[in-house]
């Protein structure tokens, strides 16, 4: 998607309506720096308020994704487009989350692993060997928990037993018997456990 070309046409839209970035901001509960990211082409509206934005622009979705009105003949066609471009962008971007997944929990794992071997191999008091081992274990298992929380949001499970794909809560995905994205979990769709494996997108 041309984020630049979107942009141009929310500000376009906006004039049309008669609006301010910040009367159309204070309509969607936003601030008026995010109306100004979106018609500057740097960022792109939440899906969860685009159809409230589209509504206020006396637009649709297809047509805020387009980035221009479209003509009935070809209204299908650029739907389809706009489909197959908003799964990949979100592909993409939960990609890029379970790589930070992987840049966040990496260092800070060996930094603990570092800090346990030298609390326990290092000649030091007592105070200073428990307070590393301490400060040791609570950042690796806060780092695991952050890291859990990165994997559950980007992406879905799949069920192997009838391939449903969904996000599982935070616990149940921090709770299950896992080996490395595959996690062992119950489905809520046909209720049977599997070995559900990480996937970055709602539907092939």
């Amino acid at each position: 998607m041309d984020q630049i070309k979107i942009g141009k046409f929310i500000a376009s839209c906006r004039k049309e309506q008669g609006m301010t970035q910040a009367v159309l901001a204070e309509k969607l509960g936003v601030s008026d720096r995010a109306v100004s990211k979106w018609e500057t082409g740097k960022s792109m509206p939440d899906s969860g308020i685009m159809l409230e934005l589209c509504d206020f622009l006396k637009i649709n979705v297809n047509e805020l994704l387009s980035g221009e009105k479209i003509m009935a003949d070809s209204y299908d066609k650029r739907a389809e487009e706009n489909l197959l471009a908003m799964k990949r962008e979100m592909e993409e971007k939960n990609r890029q989350m379970l790589r930070t997944e992987y840049l966040v929990t990496v260092p800070a794992v060996l930094a603990g692993l570092v800090l346990v071997f030298v609390a326990c191999f290092v000649s030091m008091s007592i105070w200073l060997r428990v307070v590393l081992l301490t400060f040791a274990l609570v950042m690796i298992f806060a780092v695991a928990f952050i890291a859990v929380g990165i994997e559950q949001k980007a992406g879905y499970y799949e069920c192997q037993n009838c391939g449903h794909r969904y996000v599982p809560t935070y616990w149940q995905t921090n709770l299950a018997r896992h080996i490395g994205r595959t996690r062992y979990m119950k489905c809520p769709e046909c209720g049977k456990r599997s070995w559900q494996r990480k996937v970055l997108t709602k539907e092939d």
